[in-house]
């Protein structure tokens, strides 16, 4: 059996697992994994300015691609900074494998330089986290941790490696090893039955398409579904982009923040919900009672533990969300199952352009809702956006068109500030083919903005699009509404309304910075900024200044969602009226 070091093992299973790209920062207690990885020379690394970046970039990787991420961090500080990462691609269903240094063995558990028990730490936050004791272990644990990652709900796993671990040689034989296999779970043929005879019984069905269906590359066979049986279609956040926006059978998305009027009417119309890989999460749900009232579920997921854990469904499935789709077209066909339309659903195109928000705003300062106008008309299909929390986000979510699965990155469980640039980034160097485009508020882009300089390094043109109102707005609006305050969430200077120079700062890392304060002013910008990226292979940002009291339309429960916009117009009609 041929000998070598542990880590050049490593790299040898990264290698043969399909890993092209790893984000990290090298640091002294991960170098003998960056030496071997230097040696192989077969995996392409990018530097990150933090390691939570790198964390993100290898998450936005994963997803534009549906494949395993993955990073390296040295140990201490290092790897800890990774856990906001793995607790995003954890509730998000993201395959990832984090690889982080370790202290020697004979100093774990004394308070060590840079020794933090990292493997303990994140437990709550990965599908499994292994701090490898045994230098003979690396290949194994490397093979199980993909497995893991892939298997059933994709998620995340952290491998923690000791520097004499790293440094051991061990017997290993590449040759003769390989991937570890993982069987995808198939619905259960009396179930589907079930579900179709419960959907003809219906009177008004929903189909929701949740995130796991992307996830599963799963989207054309539920579009064949919908079509086959003729009931309207709803998605959650996450399974943005899951359905053509402008199909007929398109009703929107359910919810109190990321959601569309007609969606959320079609869905409280409803008396039967068949749900497919989603979790039923709370900004998609609101109050509970109101969310179930009057309809029963079917529940189709990956994973056991989901079904029934805040909604009970009348019918439950456990399924990759691709079989079951395939399953239930298969039985459909069979039996003949071919309904024709209902005027409820021949009448949903005119009802979803009924219920549209209206986005057609020509003040200045610029309307928020006018740049995502802008936003649909310039960019095509092939687009892929990315967002972050924020009232950018649920603007985005409310009014952006994503017509393709993978074009719609987003952070939808954690929602940690700053994941959208990184997060670019990767998928960037996923889909180099791809125009990427982050549209994010003034606020997260200070967060994980050095990445800004990774993007310049590397000569990774992504376009970023700031919001600017100056205000942490989407807490702006909380404190507004739930506590009667605006308190330390200003962030221009007051007195002089002095803000952070965005275009400044691009042209200090060597990318190139615009700023927009008229709506005409926005498509000749991103015009501008796409002929210097295609120039100049660096990343833009254009920086739109808006209205800053602008609020987003939103509430408590999915029948209660507040349309502020329409408040504000009322009120000043009936101001100009007692004026006159």
């Amino acid at each position: 059996m041929p000998k070598m070091t542990a880590m050049d093992a490593a790299v040898s299973i990264l290698v043969d697992e399909g890993v092209k790209v790893i984000f990290g920062i090298p640091g002294a207690g991960i170098l003998p994994f960056y030496q071997s990885l230097m040696k192989s020379g077969r995996i392409n690394h990018y530097i990150a300015r933090h390691e939570e970046g790198a964390i993100h970039a290898a998450d936005g990787y994963a997803r534009a691609l549906g494949t395993v991420g993955v990073c390296s961090a040295t140990s201490g500080p290092g790897a800890s900074n990774f856990v906001t990462g793995l607790y995003t691609a954890q509730v998000d269903s993201i395959p990832m494998i984090a690889i982080t240094g370790q202290n020697v063995r004979a100093q774990l558990g004394k308070e060590a330089f840079q020794a933090v028990d990292i493997a303990e730490v994140v437990k709550p936050v990965t599908k499994k986290s292994y701090c490898v004791k045994e230098s003979a272990q690396v290949p194994w644990v490397f093979r199980e941790a993909f497995r893991i990652a892939r298997e059933g709900r994709p998620g995340p796993v952290l491998i923690d490696l000791p520097l004499d671990v790293q440094r051991g040689e061990i017997e290993y034989d590449p040759e003769i090893d390989s991937r570890l296999e993982f069987i995808k779970p198939s619905p259960s043929p009396p179930k589907i039955r079930r579900a179709l005879e419960m959907l003809a019984a219906a009177q008004t069905p929903v189909l929701l398409l949740g995130g796991g269906v992307i996830i599963a590359d799963a989207a054309e066979e539920f579009v064949q579904l919908a079509e086959r049986l003729q009931i309207p279609v709803v998605t959650t956040y996450m399974g943005k982009g899951g359905f053509p926006p402008d199909h007929p059978l398109y009703a929107g998305q359910v919810g109190i923040q990321c959601n569309t009027r007609c969606g959320n009417q079609t869905f409280l119309e409803s008396d039967l919900v068949l749900g497919i890989g989603c979790r039923f999460n709370d900004r998609h749900t609101g109050t509970l009672d109101v969310y179930t009232k009057g309809r029963k579920f079917i529940h189709i997921d990956i994973d056991p533990l989901q079904i029934g854990k805040i909604i009970a469904p009348e019918l439950g499935i456990v399924s990759d969300a691709k079989l079951a789709l395939q399953a239930l077209l298969t039985a459909a066909r069979e039996s003949g199952l071919s309904p024709k339309p209902s005027p409820r659903v021949q009448q949903l195109p005119e009802t979803r352009r009924q219920l549209a928000r209206k986005l057609d705003f020509d003040q200045v300062p610029i309307k928020p809702q006018r740049v995502f106008k802008e936003i649909n008309e310039f960019f095509d299909e092939e687009t892929i956006f990315v967002t972050c929390i924020g009232l950018n986000q649920i603007w985005s979510g409310q009014f952006q068109e994503i017509r393709k699965p993978r074009h719609y990155l987003d952070c939808g469980g954690a929602g940690p500030l700053g994941w959208d640039l990184p997060a670019a980034i990767g998928a960037k160097i996923a889909r180099p083919d791809k125009l990427v485009v982050q549209v994010v508020g003034d606020y997260g882009f200070e967060f994980c903005s050095e990445e800004l300089a990774m993007a310049c390094m590397y000569k990774i043109p992504v376009l970023s699009l700031i919001i600017n109102n100056g205000y942490l707005s989407l807490i702006r609006q909380g404190e507004k509404y739930g506590y009667n305050m605006n308190y330390e969430v200003s962030i221009w200077y007051d007195g002089e309304n002095k803000m952070i120079d965005f275009v400044k700062f691009a042209e200090a890392f060597g990318a190139r910075g615009e700023r927009v304060e008229h709506p005409q002013g926005i498509k000749p910008a991103i015009q501008r900024a796409l002929r210097w990226m295609e120039q100049h292979s660096r990343p833009a940002l254009i920086d739109i200044i808006v209205e800053r009291e602008t609020d987003a339309s939103m509430g408590a429960s999915i029948d209660a969602v507040r349309e502020f916009e329409e408040e504000r117009t009322k009120e000043k009609k009936k101001a100009d009226l007692r004026a006159a």
